[in-house]
C-alpha cells in the first residue's frame, strides 16, 4: 500500500494558495504589466510578489486575499521601481526597455495594451497605480484608496491629475483613457 503525499491533498493553506494563483495568474500579470509596460518584468512582479505573499498566506482570510496580493503588488512595484531607478544612475547608459513581441502565452492582447502602455508610461509611479486599479482594474475609489493605504481623497486627486495630463498628453486625435460610459470622478 502506498502512502499519500501531505502535500498532495487537495485541501489545506497550499492548496488554497494554488488555487488561489491559478485562478487569478492572468489577471495579476495583466495588472502588473500595466504598471510595468513590460510583459517579462510583470511577470518577475507577479513571481515575487506571490513568493513573498505565500510565507503569510495561512494568515490571510479568504475574503481579502486578493486585497492583500494586489497591495504586495503595487509596494513590490514601487521597490522594484526604486531599484530599478538606482541602477539606471549607476549605468552610463539606460537598457533597451522597448516591449518584446507577446506569443500569446502570457497576458493576452499585448498588442492592443501597447497604446495604454505608452499613455501610462509617461505618469509618475503613484498616479499610474492609481490608473491601472481604478480604471483597467475597476477598482472603486475605496477600494483603490485601501490597496494604496491611502486617503480617498489621495486617490481621486492622483486620479484627476494623471487623466489631465493623459489628456494633455494625448492631444485632440487620441483617445481618451477611461472606458466609455465611465464617469470621471469628482474632486
Amino acid at each position: 500500500m502506498q502512502s499519500r503525499d501531505p502535500r498532495a491533498t487537495d485541501s489545506g493553506p497550499d492548496a488554497e494558495f494554488s488555487r488561489f494563483v491559478a485562478a487569478r495568474w492572468r489577471s495579476l500579470t495583466h495588472t502588473a504589466y500595466l504598471l510595468t509596460g513590460d510583459f517579462h518584468e510583470a511577470e518577475d512582479l507577479v513571481q515575487t510578489t506571490l513568493a513573498r505573499v505565500y510565507p503569510h498566506w495561512r494568515r490571510l482570510r479568504p475574503e481579502s486575499a486578493e486585497q492583500y496580493v494586489r497591495r504586495a503588488l503595487v509596494n513590490t512595484n514601487r521597490s522594484r521601481h526604486r531599484r530599478r531607478r538606482i541602477a539606471h544612475l549607476l549605468f552610463a547608459s539606460v537598457p533597451d526597455t522597448r516591449p518584446v513581441p507577446d506569443d500569446g502565452a502570457g497576458v493576452g492582447g499585448v498588442e492592443g495594451n501597447d497604446a495604454l502602455t505608452r499613455m501610462l508610461a509617461v505618469l509618475p509611479e503613484r498616479q499610474r497605480a492609481v490608473v491601472v486599479l481604478r480604471y483597467c482594474e475597476d477598482l472603486s475609489a475605496e477600494e483603490v484608496a485601501d490597496v494604496l493605504g491611502c486617503s480617498v481623497g489621495t486617490v481621486k486627486s492622483q486620479a484627476s491629475r494623471a487623466l489631465a495630463k493623459l489628456r494633455t498628453d494625448a492631444g485632440p486625435a487620441q483617445p481618451h483613457p477611461r472606458p466609455p460610459g465611465r464617469p470621471v470622478e469628482a474632486r
